[in-house]
């Protein structure tokens, strides 16, 4: 039994035979060229030969992506379709008189070099698009085709790397999971296995493609990202048990997919999902939520090695708000401190940092990083319904000043002539109490209230909910609790204010009825529980 590590970025397990994903072999030589309008007139030819493949790949991606996914692909026409990349080509091919696939493969890999050498993640991932549509051209040009892969039964793709055009181009009733060598969890063919629910593990190493074969047996496991190789009983066996879980939660999403959720009296309610970055967004389409209740912004600082620019956030939000079609996103502002702590912020030690400078308190300290992540949110919700969520508010002149530095952002941004949305709604987290009692004063202020049940259980409880030491005393149903849940409820509706929970909670079906009962709107939870959550709303009476 042998074990590679890698990356998941699909939560599935799969267990079968091995196919060793291979291409056809297009060798590109440099040959002289004397008659270059011919190899420009070849170079027209194979171009629209790829951008008619490409048309067909973008109706199948249609089908089985989505409008939003499929987009890729009309992104690879316009990159065949760009002046900077034609004009290298062709001076290649007139001032060096080459023959044309050469000077494509050239100038695809300077330009696939131009994106990898970006300080971004986002545009280094570009730089596979670009080696994509270059080797489509080049097979064009050759008359050979791009894709050369057997698959006779239900397989474990295994691969280098896979091209967005090659992942949507297999048969995705045949493959049951892929695991490639290389890959980032940004790429275009990474978010496609999520939308299509593909079990991927990505960057394991070129080593395990030297060291397996066609037909060996494999666990793939996109929760962990390991690829387990010939694996024991006992291997299998745990494999199983995770896909019956799997399997599970398939039926119930069978059942309960596109229903309302409202229970048996007709109360409706909202069920959002609670994730940590754009490669989630699969996860909360595919488990049917009806928006994102918290997206945990802090996440681009904690994956960063310095501050995320006003261009990088704006990339994530912007793709974040259209993967949702309209649906609500509510975007938490920055949350570092206490628990995360981000080396290049260079905060002082603390003796206690839950209680000291963090989320707003840290963003009201450096206002330059709250401002440039407020010109992202703004100028990103243009592309879909957003909300903004301010975390740990305590006092009401913080709220103020907060809505101040929004309406300066704003200011700078009609200066500038970009636009924004007149419907941002903005909001607050409720995970003090202090927030709760003065819920009645910060809620005209608001368009919504979201409540953190993890903090404010530990702040009402002055207990460390990540101390296990004192886990038996950290009563997360505690009345205090409760109170301070249902005061909150209680002030946001007398001011015309929606509250919802986006804690851990929140999924706790025990409390759904109680939640219910006090008037509570909207419960977010972590995607794989929406349905669960559904359920139980679903089966509710609130009139006995």
């Amino acid at each position: 039994m042998t074990r590679y590590s890698g990356k998941g970025v699909f939560g599935a397990v799969a267990i079968g035979k091995i196919s060793v994903f291979t291409r056809s072999d297009v060798k590109v030589k440099r040959v002289k060229a004397d008659d270059a309008s011919a190899e420009l007139m070849r170079l027209k030819e194979a171009e629209k030969k790829a951008r008619e493949q490409l048309g067909r790949i973008y109706e199948k991606a249609l089908k089985e992506v989505g409008e939003a996914n499929a987009q890729i692909f009309d992104i690879h026409i316009m990159m065949i379709e760009d002046e900077d990349y034609n004009e290298a080509i062709t001076e290649m091919i007139c001032g060096q008189g080459v023959n044309a696939e050469y000077a494509v493969a050239v100038t695809g890999d300077n330009f696939a070099e131009m994106f990898s050498s970006m300080d971004d993640s986002y545009m280094q991932a570009r730089a596979a698009d670009v080696k994509d549509i270059s080797n489509r051209i080049i097979a064009c040009l050759s008359d050979k085709g791009a894709v050369s892969v057997n698959i006779d039964d239900k397989v474990i793709i295994c691969a280098d790397d896979l091209a967005p055009s090659e992942t949507v181009s297999l048969d995705k009733d045949k493959v049951l999971a892929f695991v490639t060598a290389y890959g980032s969890s940004n790429s275009h063919t990474a978010i496609l296995a999520r939308t299509m629910n593909i079990p991927a593990i990505i960057g394991v190493g070129a080593e395990f493609l030297s060291q397996i074969k066609n037909g060996d047996i494999a666990v793939a496991d996109g929760y962990s990202g390991e690829l387990i190789i010939d694996p024991d009983a006992e291997t299998i066996a745990a494999a199983e048990k995770r896909q019956a879980e799997d399997a599970e939660k398939k039926q119930l999403l069978r059942k309960l997919k596109g229903k309302e959720n409202i229970t048996l009296d007709g109360k409706r309610v909202n069920i959002y999902a609670n994730i940590e970055s754009a490669d989630s967004i699969g996860s909360v389409i595919l488990n049917d939520a009806g928006g994102i209740g918290l997206f945990r912004s802090e996440f681009l600082y904690l994956e960063s090695t310095d501050y995320p620019t006003e261009e990088k956030q704006f990339k994530v939000y912007k793709r974040v708000l259209e993967s949702m079609g309209g649906k609500r996103v509510i975007i938490r502002t920055l949350d570092v401190g206490a628990d995360k702590q981000v080396p290049y912020f260079k905060l002082e030690r603390e003796e206690n940092p839950a209680l000291g400078l963090r989320a707003v308190r840290l963003c009201l300290d450096r206002p330059d990083i709250f401002r440039t992540q407020l010109r992202a949110l703004y100028r990103a919700s243009v592309y879909g319904s957003l909300g903004i969520m301010f975390p740990m508010i305590t006092n009401l002149w913080e709220l103020e000043e907060c809505i101040e530095l929004c309406g300066k952002v704003k200011a700078e941004l009609d200066a500038d002539g970009i636009a924004y949305s007149d419907n941002i709604e903005l909001g607050i987290m409720i995970e003090t109490p202090a927030a709760a009692l003065i819920s009645d004063k910060l809620a005209p202020l608001v368009d919504f209230f979201s409540i953190g049940t993890n903090d404010l259980t530990q702040y009402t409880l002055a207990c460390d909910r990540q101390n296990p030491r004192t886990e038996r005393f950290c009563d997360t149903h505690h009345e205090a609790v409760m109170k301070l849940i249902e005061m909150t409820v209680e002030n946001a509706h007398k001011h015309g204010v929606w509250a919802g929970i986006c804690g851990e909670l929140a999924a706790d079906t025990s409390l759904t009825e109680k939640f219910l009962r006090m008037g509570i709107d909207e419960l977010s939870v972590s995607p794989p529980f929406v349905l669960k959550v559904r359920d139980a709303v679903r089966n509710i009476d609130l009139n006995k």
